[in-house]
């Protein structure tokens, strides 16, 4: 059962990250993965939740919904992260129950109803670092440590880009700059200089433990603003 996002309806999104935006659920399993349940609610709770599934696979049908995964990435990643889905390609059965039931959602309804509590996560702190670092995992191929810098700016952009002022120029940098992949200690490093580096860069400490990515952004920066 395919549930197909390959259009996420925005230019910055690299051909390669849309066509991996994709949810699969496996043939179902009877309801094994609600153990705390009595068996007749498993049965019950498993079959709405495969409803659901289904239902979202027929996009004619619940287009309002599936508009508002389009507009909403950032909302489809967050929903990852509850999911605690391990790949970007897709939701396991496994991951969907378990979601679904942790967000309460066996309909539709309750889907779209869910969005905005799942937008708002991201307004705490230490939800926002985890789903943050979360990020870097569930988008990176899982033969690869690092992630390509195509889908690293997408994912940056997605996090940091209405929040972070110097996000367009650091993302500018990123383009012009020979770095072919982002590390994980790079991406981890980028969101503690946004967080705790002023805009003027004035605070930033040359000596620190900063990776020379960081170094290199705020030289080149420093270069355009003389």
């Amino acid at each position: 059962m395919l549930i197909k996002a390959n259009d996420l309806g925005s230019e910055m999104i690299p051909d390669n990250l849309k066509a991996r935006f994709s949810a699969e659920l496996s043939p179902v399993c009877s309801g094994k993965h609600s153990h705390d349940l009595p068996h007749t609610q498993q049965a019950a709770c498993t079959e709405n939740m495969k409803h659901l599934g289904s239902k979202l696979k027929k996009f004619s049908q619940v287009k309002d919904v599936w508009s508002g995964f389009m507009n909403m990435q950032v909302v489809m990643l967050v929903l990852a992260w509850k999911l605690d889905a391990q790949n970007m390609g897709y939701f396991t059965l496994q991951e969907w129950l378990k979601g679904m039931g942790a967000l309460q959602c066996d309909t539709t309804e309750k889907l779209r109803n869910s969005l905005e509590y799942l937008r708002s996560v991201l307004n705490e702190s230490t939800h926002f670092k985890l789903i943050y670092r979360y990020a870097f995992d569930f988008a990176r191929e899982k033969d690869q440590r690092s992630l390509d810098i195509n889908t690293a700016k997408c994912m940056l952009g997605l996090l940091l880009g209405k929040t972070w002022p110097l996000f367009p120029v650091f993302n500018q940098f990123l383009e012009q700059s020979k770095y072919k992949v982002i590390n994980k200690d790079q991406w981890c490093n980028v969101l503690e200089f946004s967080r705790t580096i002023n805009l003027d860069l004035s605070n930033y400490d040359e000596d620190g433990a900063w990776p020379v990515l960081l170094d290199e952004f705020v030289e080149w920066y420093k270069d355009r603003q003389s």
